[in-house]
């Protein structure tokens, strides 16, 4: 056994990794569900579809894992269809996060500097 310290988005983990030799038949993989994340992806700029809500409003969610650099609209705004809502910093690049629909900002889930994962619902749109 060897161990190592490892970091994954600002968590640091210490684990432990097994030298295999000889020959090596991998357990098997459970299948794990993964909600689709619709999105368009022109350059830098990701544009989420807007998905529904058990609410029945609209959500944004984020189409990959980053940080929230800056949020570009208040709650209670009107927004149109392909309106910049925040950027989202993934990979080093800005990415703009941009409205799938119009409609009015109902509630902003993220703060500037909050670490996201895929799919976490950034804004809801009413």
């Amino acid at each position: 056994m060897r161990r190592f310290n490892i970091a994954v988005n600002g968590m640091k983990y210490e684990v432990e990794v097994e030298e295999i030799d000889g020959d090596y038949t991998p357990a098997p993989v459970r299948p794990v569900a993964v909600a689709p994340v619709l999105k368009a992806v022109t350059g830098s700029e990701t544009v989420p579809a807007s998905a529904p809500s058990p609410t029945g409003r609209k959500t944004i969610p984020a189409p990959m894992p980053g940080t929230i650099l800056s949020i570009l609209v208040k709650q209670g705004e009107a927004v149109t269809k392909g309106q910049t809502l925040l950027i989202l910093e993934a990979m080093k690049m800005e990415n703009k996060i941009k409205s799938g629909t119009d409609g009015v900002v109902a509630s902003i889930a993220v703060k500037e500097g909050d670490t996201v994962n895929t799919g976490q619902v950034l804004i809801q749109l009413a």
